[in-house]
């Protein structure tokens, strides 16, 4: 038999212990040597097949520490054809169908749902001994009797400065990045900075969270459409002609939620707008670490001649949400720039010193750079994944998959969202209408969802996704 049957059919035992209960999250498993042996089989077979699991989420493996199950798995429910427990002995293809969620709209799921909801990373995809050695540094930096820099730790800045020179295209001096407790965070201080009753355009859809935040500060909402390309700059300027704008707030990298990457030529469109109306213009860096295909554009920081980019972004993507922290760059001058940073310096530092010392060893020691290789080739299997799923449905298109961590489905039959997603959630799936992006009031509907895949793993995605085809194929 050939070895890869022979890999396959262990990985299939396994799953079956995980699904039945016989392993539980935690466990750990015997060594691939160990395995080998008791099963008469070689090493590399075993190896092969823990491989597989860990790719599929079942397993965590680690260089040097034992193999255990996840904890996302252990002990679901899942229905599995009964297999002769890690003997070697075959067992027919029919009688080994992949595991699958069952549901009933009687009763509720057996196990959580598979939550879906975009926004959060692979958090714990991290290496253990990368974030216990950073958490260490922060801890045997030197205490002060001073109350923290209200720009943020000089050590983080710098790294942060260093970084966008290596992945963004320009290399700002550490005096012009300001740390800040995330995106929402940033959007706030600007939007203080630019004065009571602002009026602010926002893409429509957009992120909800930063429209929250601009509002909450005093800004006034201006809803802006979209097209293909990003935010159409002829709405921009018919909404300028009808009330002058402040600022402009824009995701050029990778519109959110629906994916768009702005073109070069209408960058330097808008910037060139921008200047000539003395327009700021907010750019929300969005995803751009994680491209699946094609190269980045530069940022509009990058090519902004005329300082009149506050660029924005966030490690929650990249690194974990939890650690609550981000950055603004501003202008070498200008009124905004001397009023974001007479709002950090009233307001005053945002992100604890240990954390900020902690995110600044991580991106010097190329922890970092690590972790953000080995999740950009997880989020490139996962979102294959997803475009294969929706790629035979008629009238159905997936969208937003050039990078990032998201995706969108839209359809074209009338079908109300809600009632959509309620369906999916009867499957035991959570996912996010597109209608949750729209601005409030501008009157825009859409036909569609929104499904996040960053933290799920594969093997959850797969069934998710089933689940989710089934519902739109109910037409």
């Amino acid at each position: 038999m050939p070895a890869s049957s022979k890999s396959a059919r262990v990985a299939e035992s396994v799953r079956a212990m995980i699904h039945d209960g016989r392993l539980r999250a935690g466990d750990a498993l015997p060594s691939t040597r160990a395995l080998a042996a008791e099963l008469g089989v070689a090493r590399g077979t075993v190896v092969a097949a823990f491989e597989q699991l860990d790719g599929e989420g079942y397993l965590t493996t680690r260089h040097g520490a034992a193999t255990r199950v996840a904890a996302t798995l252990a002990g679901a429910p899942v229905p599995v054809a009964a297999m002769t427990a890690m003997s070697g002995s075959a067992v027919p293809e029919a009688a080994q169908p992949a595991p699958a969620l069952t549901w009933t709209p009687e009763a509720a799921p057996a196990v959580p749902p598979l939550d879906l909801t975009p926004g959060v990373p692979a958090v714990r995809a991290i290496s253990e001994r990368d974030w216990r050695a950073a958490w260490r540094h922060a801890a045997a930096v030197p205490l002060r009797d001073s109350y923290p820099d209200r720009f943020g730790e000089p050590e983080l800045r710098l790294e942060i400065a260093k970084q966008l020179g290596f992945s963004r295209g320009f290399a700002p001096t550490e005096g012009r990045v300001i740390v800040t407790a995330g995106t929402a965070e940033s959007l706030s201080l600007i939007a203080e900075a630019l004065g009571p009753g602002a009026r602010i355009a926002v893409e429509n859809p957009g992120y909800r969270s930063g429209r929250q935040a601009l509002a909450a500060a005093g800004a006034r909402l201006v809803p802006v459409a979209l097209d293909e390309h990003g935010l159409r700059l002829d709405e921009l300027r018919a909404a300028h002609g009808r009330a002058r704008l402040s600022a402009v707030s824009v995701t050029p990298s990778h519109q959110y939620p629906m994916g768009a990457v702005m073109p070069i030529g209408r960058r330097h469109e808008l910037l060139e707008w921008a200047a000539a109306e003395g327009v700021v213009v907010i750019e929300d860096d969005y995803d751009s670490e994680f491209r699946h295909h094609g190269s980045p554009l530069p940022a509009l920081a990058a090519i902004d001649t005329a300082g009149v980019v506050l660029h924005i972004g966030s490690l929650s993507k990249v690194l974990n949400p939890q650690l609550r922290c981000g950055y603004v760059v501003v202008p070498e001058g200008g009124a905004a720039a001397e009023r974001v940073r007479a709002g950090r310096s009233a307001r005053g530092a945002v992100v604890a010193s240990p954390t900020q010392h902690a995110i600044a060893w991580l991106m010097n020691s190329g922890a970092l750079r690590r972790h953000v290789a080995r999740v950009r080739r997880d989020y490139a299997h996962k979102r294959a994944m997803v475009a294969d799923a929706f790629a035979a449905l008629p009238g159905v298109t997936g969208g937003a998959l050039a990078g990032g961590l998201h995706a969108t489905v839209q359809w074209g039959d009338g079908r109300p969202e809600d009632a959509l997603v309620a369906g999916i959630r009867r499957r035991g799936v959570v996912v996010v209408p597109l209608g949750f992006y729209v601005v409030e009031g501008s009157g825009l509907v859409t036909h569609g969802l929104v499904l996040g895949y960053g933290a799920v793993p594969a093997s959850a995605l797969a069934r998710a996704l089933d689940g989710i085809v089934a519902e739109l194929a109910l037409a």
